[in-house]
């Protein structure tokens, strides 16, 4: 969950959210990286992005972009990066965040 609040088309840009949806990915790394004590040996499967969206806000896939974006830089874009994606809009999320992301990794053998 991003630490910025708000509403994305009210108040809050496109650019905005993905900087958050990149905060997201980034916290989900760290709680990997935690755990695991490395980021080696894991392939992205799934991102399940939630965009806290005004009605008329249209771009859930832009912002999602950020986190896509990130995990391709780290983990490629062909190959262990390569994931299946959806970006949907709420109407809210919990504590009012502009963004929550899930992200489901394969551990390889």
């Amino acid at each position: 969950m991003s630490t910025l609040k708000g509403k994305l088309g009210e108040g809050l840009t496109t650019q905005d959210g993905y900087a958050a949806a990149r905060e997201c990915v980034t916290k989900i790394l760290n709680s990997v990286w935690n755990v695991n004590g490395t980021l080696d040996g894991l392939r992205v499967i799934k991102v399940l992005g939630c965009v806290n969206s005004a009605p008329e806000f249209i771009e859930q896939h832009l912002v999602i972009n950020g986190a896509s974006d990130l995990l391709h830089e780290i983990f490629g874009k062909d190959g262990d990066g390569y994931h299946a994606r959806s970006a949907l809009g709420f109407a809210s999320l919990p504590t009012g965040a502009a963004v929550e992301v899930e992200v489901v990794f394969e551990l390889k053998a």
